[in-house]
């Protein structure tokens, strides 16, 4: 039976929201809550929806009234059933890698294949005239990639936020420590596609380094949901073993080869 997706950004404008209800609902004139009761209440089929709200911990939005407006609709109409679910939002990138406005929940973004931005941070240190590039092990608790060797930190960039202020967040959360916005250096754009069950990861990665030679990995913090242990790896020996042995990992040696001619 076929499910119609709602999505309800807690960050948009009213009228925003009520334009993407509006398409959702194939076009229904819905310009309030109280059109989208009387729209619901006309309902005379079966019909399916399944509801995301953003996850941002915010009060008494028009998502929120949105919402309890759906909610009650199922509860009073029983040709309406749906389920509900929180997720991160997340904006689309177009095809000339500029952000849009439409914004949706990251599973839907991950099942679709949908092009969305993201941030890779790699830690560096110079030792014994080499480079050394700090890396994190994913959590088992993962749904993509669990327990696989991966850049320093990472993440998407939620909807409404930009890519810089994402890295600096990205590295508070996973390794607990604050950089300075001025010592994140930028290296450039760089596409990520890859397939992992049925999850479709396309991404636009902006990708970041910190000179991180003060830093010894067993002083990090690290987020137990996102990351099991770090480790420093010298990038010429990594990228000999990536080449002519196995690992596992999940980074791309295109951002290794960035890190050299930022470095040499």
């Amino acid at each position: 039976m076929d499910i119609t997706d709602i999505y309800l950004s807690r960050i948009v404008s009213a009228e925003k929201l009520f334009k993407d209800i509006s398409k959702a609902l194939d076009n229904a004139d819905i310009k309030g809550i109280s059109s989208l009761s009387e729209f619901l209440g006309s309902i005379t089929q079966q019909t399916n929806f399944r509801v995301f709200i953003s996850n941002e911990q915010m009060e008494q939005t028009p998502a929120d009234e949105a919402l309890e407006c759906i909610k009650s609709a199922v509860d009073g109409n029983e040709n309406i059933s749906a389920e509900f679910l929180t997720d991160e939002f997340v904006n689309i990138v177009d095809e000339n890698d500029r952000l849009t406005s439409e914004c949706i929940p990251r599973s839907v973004v991950h099942r679709n294949g949908k092009l969305h931005p993201t941030v890779h941070i790699w830690f560096i240190r110079r030792r014994d005239m080499g480079v050394h590039v700090l890396l994190q092990k994913r959590s088992h608790e993962k749904d993509i990639c669990p327990d696989c060797y991966d850049v320093s930190t990472a993440g998407h960039v939620t909807q409404g936020d930009e890519f810089k202020k994402t890295a600096l967040k990205e590295i508070h959360e996973e390794l607990g420590i604050d950089v300075p916005s001025n010592k994140l250096i930028f290296l450039g754009m760089r596409h990520s596609h890859y397939e992992f069950g049925e999850i479709h990861d396309n991404e636009l990665v902006a990708v970041y380094i910190y000179k991180g030679d003060h830093i010894h990995h067993k002083e990090l913090t690290l987020q137990e949901s996102e990351v099991s242990e770090v480790c420093w790896a010298e990038i010429d020996e990594l990228i000999s073993l990536m080449k002519h042995e196995h690992i596992d990992s999940c980074f791309a040696m295109e951002e290794l080869d960035m890190i050299k001619k930022a470095c040499f």
